[in-house]
């Protein structure tokens, strides 16, 4: 029998993803509506429909299963947008209420679709991703401003290792690596997990107010057996450091989100390089028992700190939701998002049935590669 534990774990893994592609499909229901583009559907949840209310020609339904929603636009995957309308309604209303409010008045739904400008579409394709940044930006606000945010000021460095032979101090703040600003102190130890054995130029901060130096030290990262990876041997202080003020507090969950988002992106590129190994991917089992281990680690120190520490992977996870939607791939926004532009380019539109077979290939390819980061996730739990 699955332990309870278990059953509580999926059970916030669903809601906390749920709750992200939902605030991605609400990005394009908002900007759709901005648009004149009539709104079939905003549901919440997946599968059957358990409830649904009409309002100005959207059904806002609930359904059964509580895995993110979806934002169903007229003429969004079909040719025949008037087909699409029609089917929708008799699904939806009795001949008594057809087109109608509750008040008797006739539904404004809005336009196909199809019907608005290139420019329309490419923001509505657009607003899904752009509000998992948002939210990603305001779950990492709550963040820095409960708990605030690690260092790269260094308390230690080892003796012997690279840092000590370069001349870096203790004392001395991380600045940048390779000419790229260093924000936290987690940049350097992913850098150093992207780029085990390359040289770097790590430029530190020495000393304080007007008289802070910058300097540069040429690093070569040493391994080492006991922490079994690279390290060039320097230490922080555990624990954050606490943020003070709105705008800095501003400043820091702006630079969270930006880590994360840079992050995947660079994790990509090294993939299809392949510097990185596809076994890397994590898919929804992966990521349910990635919040589980959160939730376990956490709970001993209370609610608040379970709390923060799902609001910390929301970051995680909304970033790399709104980053992997925007890759130029057939069914995904980044696919849709590719024809806006093209139209946009040539200055004319392109045949809808055409575009409808590239995103179908691209879903049956997408499938694909879910079933097989699905396995490898199993896989890798049961061995």
């Amino acid at each position: 029998m699955i332990a309870i534990n278990t059953i509580i774990n999926i059970a916030v893994a669903l809601l906390l993803f749920g709750f992200i592609v939902l605030f991605h499909e609400f990005g394009h229901y908002i900007a759709a509506r901005l648009c004149g583009v009539r709104v079939l559907e905003f549901a919440i949840g997946m599968g059957p429909r358990l409830i649904g209310v009409k309002k100005r020609g959207t059904i806002y339904s609930l359904r059964a299963l509580p895995i993110g929603g979806f934002c169903s636009m007229l003429g969004e995957d079909e040719e025949d947008d008037a087909e699409t309308a029609d089917t929708h309604e008799a699904e939806t209303e009795t001949p008594e209420n057809a087109g109608t409010e509750p008040d008797g008045s006739r539904a404004s739904g809005g336009v196909s679709l199809n019907e608005v400008s290139s420019w329309r579409r490419l923001l509505i394709v657009l607003a899904g991703p752009a509000f998992n940044f948002i939210l990603a930006f305001f779950f990492a606000l709550l963040i820095v401003s409960s708990v605030g945010r690690d260092s790269c000021r260094l308390m230690a460095v080892t003796e012997g290792y690279p840092a000590d032979q370069a001349g870096i101090k203790a004392g001395d703040t991380i600045t940048a690596i390779n000419g790229k600003k260093i924000v936290f102190f987690r940049e350097l130890t992913q850098y150093l997990y992207f780029h085990p054995r390359e040289e770097m130029v790590v430029t530190v901060s020495r000393g304080q107010g007007a008289d802070a130096n910058s300097l540069s030290f040429a690093v070569t990262p040493k391994y080492s057996e006991t922490q079994g990876g690279f390290l060039i041997g320097v230490q922080v202080r555990g624990g954050r450091t606490r943020v003070q003020g709105l705008p800095a507090r501003f400043y820091y969950a702006g630079q969270e989100v930006r880590f994360h988002l840079t992050s995947t992106v660079e994790a990509l590129v090294m993939m299809a390089r392949g510097a990185l190994s596809p076994d890397s991917l994590t898919g929804p089992v992966g990521i349910v028992e990635s919040i589980g281990e959160t939730v376990n680690e956490s709970k001993q120190f209370g609610l608040w700190a379970v709390f923060l520490n799902l609001v910390n992977m929301g970051v995680l996870l909304s970033a790399n939701l709104g980053v992997m939607n925007l890759l130029p791939l057939p069914a995904l926004d980044g696919g849709r998002m590719v024809f806006c532009l093209l139209e946009l380019l040539f200055r004319r539109r392109i045949n809808k049935r055409v575009e409808g077979y590239v995103h179908l290939s691209g879903f049956v390819l997408l499938m694909g590669l879910m079933i097989f980061v699905l396995f490898h996730d199993l896989e890798r739990i049961f061995h």
